[in-house]
């Protein structure tokens, strides 16, 4: 059953329709499923999950889901090469300890990726920096510099750059507002909210 007093998050329609129709899907720090759930009720997948929040993992059971509590690179090391045909980390990357190593298994096992991250080179970030002197709150990163999961920051020229230099190959780029609007790929490490990159290997 779904759970309606869970607020949507604005890339979950963008990353649904990346998602071929009965295929298998992973999902890493699938919070409290929604997303997954979704995934299963309107493509059919046989979706799995990873989320490290007991809270979370409870919700997940809750809607029916297969979710492995822990890390999320312990939860990698469950699956062999190619075991999906997508794996999923949407608004997770920049919590994570290893980013290179995360990226890297969730390519082995499975053969695409989708990679939604908040953009830390949005222009209200730079000016919160630049001219207030304080650590940036935005709609999508309302953290204090004190209690924020987020332990790396990044852009999108960061992430198109590390993908060139890790063998990563960026298929599609989708760039949204911080109220979810699509926008058009101009000035985009400006004026970009939240990134959504789906890739593969290269090669």
């Amino acid at each position: 059953m779904t759970h309606p007093s869970h607020r949507r998050r604005v890339d979950y329609e963008l990353i649904e329709e990346l998602i071929p129709p009965g295929s298998h899907v992973l999902d890493l720090g699938c919070g409290d499923g929604q997303l997954l759930e979704e995934l299963v009720s309107k493509k059919h997948v046989v979706g799995r999950g990873v989320e490290i929040n007991e809270t979370r993992v409870l919700d997940c059971v809750e809607r029916g889901l297969a979710v492995y509590h822990g890390d999320i690179l312990e939860g990698l090391e469950l699956f062999g090469p190619g075991t999906f045909e997508t794996v999923i980390l949407s608004q997770t990357l920049q919590q994570t300890l290893d980013p290179r190593k995360v990226i890297k298994e969730m390519l082995r096992v499975g053969r695409r990726g989708i990679i939604s991250f908040p953009n830390f080179g949005h222009w209200s970030m730079r000016l919160q920096l630049g001219f207030l002197g304080r650590m940036p709150r935005t709609r999508l990163l309302p953290y204090d510099w004190y209690d924020t999961p987020n332990v790396r920051q990044l852009t999108v020229r960061d992430f198109r750059e590390f993908a060139a230099g890790e063998g990563v190959k960026i298929l599609k780029e989708i760039f949204l507002t911080a109220r979810g609007a699509r926008m058009t790929p101009v000035f985009e490490n400006l004026r970009t909210s939240l990134a959504i990159f789906h890739v593969e290997r290269a090669g």
